[in-house]
């Protein structure tokens, strides 16, 4: 069974103000593209398909035309699209059956008691079998459901087919990178479960909620987010992107792989690395190509305050250019104790990178980082991520 796994499109987001549909259809379309050169058996959308449980009319129909295209582009493919913790479940599911002459399910809800098999459990003839499960708080959702499906779906495999289970929460051991409210016990507002409450006996888990597409620690390349398509946030400062899936029999291990979304307009963080005075800042902006498309965020470091003008005058300088200017993101410099250590606040921490962390603790504790001590630090935290 070959499936593209998504998540997190987040339709309807805007960006301090500025209208990102041109960007979604650009990512829509590279996924219909992608659709009609894979020929996959299932497209899997775990998820936040909607950036508010009210999205306009407007984003309404992009999303259906887009759905449109992509059974256009592969008429056998089934699409399995479950609620995530921004849409509306009950809202999700109103067209669920005129969807099934295309081969679509909706899945929003989760009932406490009934024949779940019969509204979760999909079988794709010849191919396997999906589990879809939509988000739903962790208070509502009935014990042991996951277990009970992944159990019905291994009495009706009487042929060795690939078990996919769909998910739209938050896993204890996930890299939370670019969640700016996320910590290891939640994220978005979605506290963490443990992999094995999940349930045993899939061949892959396929995950949404977490932006930063990774496998699971602990999983065995079973359990794997997609992460989203498109940057949310200035904070997600990596490749986006949707994952091939290919599993040939129950048991074997999945293989995935990774196609790039281009974004045509890529958020930019000014300076890319680490933070600036005011006006070096300024002066960056001032160089950035008038003709690049993109939005700006600049990294200031401040003494006391910005100057009151400073949102007035960026804005001034991008006037004329191709790019929008976002958003100031000011810090005041740190404060050294009397022994010099460096005091950070729980933000900063969460903003800094692991190696400007250790160079600054090598720092207070007198210690050469050298390229040799970089080099050992990396591969440390390599290891650590694999």
């Amino acid at each position: 069974m070959k499936i593209i796994h998504t998540s997190d499109w987040h339709l309807g987001h805007t960006l301090y103000n500025y209208d990102r549909t041109e960007e979604q259809l650009a990512m829509m379309l590279q996924i219909r593209n992608i659709i009609q050169e894979e020929q996959p058996d299932a497209l899997l959308l775990c998820g936040d398909v909607y950036h508010t449980p009210t999205p306009s009319a407007a984003i309404q129909t992009m999303f259906t035309n887009a759905i449109v295209s992509f059974h256009e582009a592969c008429p056998t493919m089934t699409i399995v699209i479950t609620a995530g913790n921004h849409d509306s479940g009950s809202k999700h599911e109103i067209f669920r059956t005129p969807w099934r002459v295309m081969n679509v399910y909706m899945t929003g809800t989760v009932a406490q008691e009934g024949e779940w098999a019969k509204e979760h459990l999909i079988e794709l003839e010849g191919k396997g079998f999906i589990i879809a499960l939509p988000y739903q708080h962790e208070r509502n959702m009935p014990q042991g459901i996951y277990q009970a499906l992944l159990d019905e779906a291994a009495n009706r495999n009487q042929g060795g087919l690939p078990i996919v289970m769909m998910a739209h929460t938050t896993v204890t051991g996930a890299d939370f990178l670019g969640h700016s409210l996320g910590n290891d016990r939640s994220v978005g507002g979605i506290d963490s479960l443990d992999l094995h409450a999940l349930g045993e006996g899939y061949d892959y888990l396929a995950l949404g909620h977490i932006h930063h597409a990774q496998f699971i620690h602990g999983s065995s390349h079973r359990a794997r987010y997609s992460g989203s398509p498109m940057a949310v946030s200035f904070d997600e400062t990596y490749s986006h992107s949707v994952s091939i899936v290919e599993i040939a029999t129950h048991g074997e291990l999945p293989q995935v792989r990774t196609i790039d979304i281009i974004n045509p307009h890529p958020l930019v963080t000014l300076p890319i690395d680490g933070w600036t005075d005011w006006e070096t800042a300024r002066q960056m902006l001032k160089r950035f190509p008038p003709d690049i498309p993109a939005y700006i965020r600049l990294n200031v470091e401040v003494d006391d305050f910005l100057p009151s003008s400073a949102q007035y005058d960026a804005l001034h300088i991008a006037e004329g250019k191709e790019c929008h200017f976002c958003h100031i993101n000011a810090r005041r410099k740190l404060a050294a104790k009397d022994s010099n250590h460096h005091q950070m606040t729980v933000a900063e921490f969460q903003a800094e990178k692991p190696i400007d962390i250790a160079r600054r603790y090598a720092q207070d504790e007198g210690i050469a980082f050298d390229s040799d001590m970089e080099k050992l630090f990396n591969e440390a935290l390599s290891g650590i991520g694999e």
